[in-house]
This record gives C-alpha cells, sequence and structure tokens, in this order.
C-alpha cells in the first residue's frame, strides 16, 4: 500500500529524506541521488517518475532506511528493488545473475541502425543471445522486432530462470527460447543476429564493492587480459550465422584494436560503435567480401 501524507499529519517530508539519504549514499555511489529515489519509490510501491511528480503526497516509510543500509553497504540497487531497465524492457534480477547497464544498449543501437542501413524490412529473422544473462540483449531486440524468434544460451541455470521469467512477464516467452550452454557448442542453427556481451575484464583489474561482491565472477572476468572468451567465441562466430548475418559483441573501452585483430583473422570485416559518453564499446562483424 503506498503511503500518503493525511492533512494536518506530521510525517517527515519526502524531499528532506531524499535529500538525506543522498547525501549519505555520496560516500559510496556515483549516482547517490538516483539510488535514493530508486530506494524510495521501491519502498512506496511507485515507479519513480510518479515519486518526483509530487513527493510531497507521500509519507516516508518505515522500509526506506532499512534499503538505505543496504545500499550503503555496497549492495547493487538493482539487487534491492529486484529489477533493471534496459533500453524499453524491464527486466528482474538478483544474486547470481549479472546488472544489465546502460552501456550494452550501445548493441542495440548498432543493430538497429544495421538492420536499417543495410537489410532492411523483415530482419533479423533468428537472433542468437550468447550469455545471454536475465535475457537482456535478446528480449530487448525481440521487443524491437515482433516478427523474430531468438534462442539466448548461457552457462548458469540461475540466469535463465530469471531470463524466462522475464520472457514471460514481457509477453515473449512464444518468441524466446533459452537454453544451457557454453556459448556456442552445441549450436546446429545459423542466425541472421548473433549478440554478445562476454566477459572482458582482466582478471588483475579491481572492481568497485557493488560488483566485486555481488555479482557473478563469471560474468566478469576473462583471463589475464580479458580476451579469453574472444578468443573462444569469434572464430566459431562464421558457422553461426546466417547468409547476410551480422554479429554485435560488447568490448571493453580499451579493448578495439584486439578484439578487432581476432576478428580479422577469422574473416570479418569491424564496425566499431561508441557508447553514449564515447567510448568504444560495440563492434559489428560482417563477412569480409
Amino acid at each position: 500500500m503506498v503511503n500518503r501524507i493525511r492533512p494536518g499529519s506530521e510525517e517527515r517530508n519526502v524531499r528532506a529524506v531524499l535529500h538525506d539519504a543522498a547525501s549519505r549514499l555520496a560516500a559510496i555511489s556515483d549516482t547517490p541521488r538516483l539510488d535514493a529515489e530508486l530506494l524510495m519509490a521501491h519502498a512506496l510501491g511507485v515507479e519513480r517518475e510518479t515519486l518526483l511528480l509530487d513527493p510531497t503526497r507521500f509519507a516516508v516509510p518505515e522500509t526506506f532506511a532499512g534499503l538505505v543500509a543496504r545500499r550503503l553497504a555496497r549492495e547493487p540497487v538493482a539487487y534491492i528493488i529486484g529489477h533493471r531497465d534496459f533500453w524499453t524492457v524491464r527486466l528482474r534480477v538478483g544474486p547470481g545473475v549479472l546488472i544489465p547497464r546502460p552501456d550494452s544498449e550501445t548493441l542495440i543501437e548498432a543493430c538497429l541502425d544495421f538492420a536499417q542501413q543495410a537489410r532492411g524490412e523483415g530482419w533479423p529473422r533468428t537472433v542468437l543471445d550468447l550469455g545471454t544473462g536475465p535475457g537482456t540483449l535478446l528480449l530487448a531486440s525481440l521487443s524491437e522486432w515482433p516478427d523474430s524468434t531468438g534462442l539466448g544460451v548461457d552457462s548458469s541455470e540461475t540466469a535463465l530462470d530469471y531470463a524466462r521469467s522475464n520472457a514471460a512477464a514481457l509477453g515473449l516467452a512464444g518468441r524466446a527460447e533459452f537454453r544451457r550452454g557454453d556459448w556456442g557448442e552445441g549450436l546446429a542453427d545459423c542466425y541472421d543476429l548473433i549478440l554478445c556481451n562476454p566477459p572482458y575484464i582482466a582478471e588483475s583489474e579491481e572492481l568497485m564493492p557493488d560488483v566485486a561482491d555481488h555479482e557473478p565472477a563469471e560474468a566478469l572476468f576473462a583471463g589475464v587480459d580479458g580476451l579469453a572468451d574472444y578468443r573462444r567465441l569469434i572464430p566459431d562466430l562464421a558457422r553461426l550465422l546466417a547468409p547476410g548475418g551480422a554479429a554485435v559483441l560488447e568490448i571493453g573501452a580499451t579493448q578495439l584494436k584486439l578484439v578487432g585483430s581476432l576478428a580479422e583473422q577469422a574473416g570479418f570485416a569491424v564496425q566499431c560503435r561508441k557508447d553514449l559518453a564515447g567510448r568504444d564499446r560495440a563492434v559489428l562483424l560482417t563477412p569480409a567480401a
């Protein structure tokens, strides 16, 4: 039930409490105000936009302090509230699954541009998402192409449970299949579009506690140089791509040259897509002429 202020009540002011929470969260978060607003909206059982439209309507719920305490202990906001919005879809997430990042939306943008400029209407008919996590890239892409179907593959049964749940919640269960697997091993079909956000962090790299202490290491780290999974993935893409197909892979901001070289050695032409911060974020691979 939403807490609303009654006329003449002595409830604490939501604006003041949000300000105080954001001040405290600034010590551990790059987005303290956003964190506080998301936690407050969750505690109230409303959308953040509803909260911001008129915060004076609401009384501060008793549960808010506990949510802030969890965030101060470096638990990710997405785990606390149980979901993360990505592209145009809302994905349920929790411990054991990689949290979708806004940077990964760069891959969806690259796919949409490629489809419009190079392939036109009706493409892609089939989509493969390798390392799908909670269904992030597959479900976002299927939401854009209503006539497409897709397969999401992940080595984690926990992630696949979230992916199936998300597909059902979004009304996409009839178009999205999920399967446990090790990248493309055992797959015999070909796909118009292959999406992948593989682990690409070097084992020696230090991460923020929010990530290192909570999100699954197997979805983050990829060997000494962060390229271990690209070395496995890229040579296998040609057999999985249908004629006229394309693969779009997420990369780290400093990895374009190395990943691009691996792709060119495997017979692909490489195009790079930058994220909103101007950093190299995705490579679009098509068979070289």
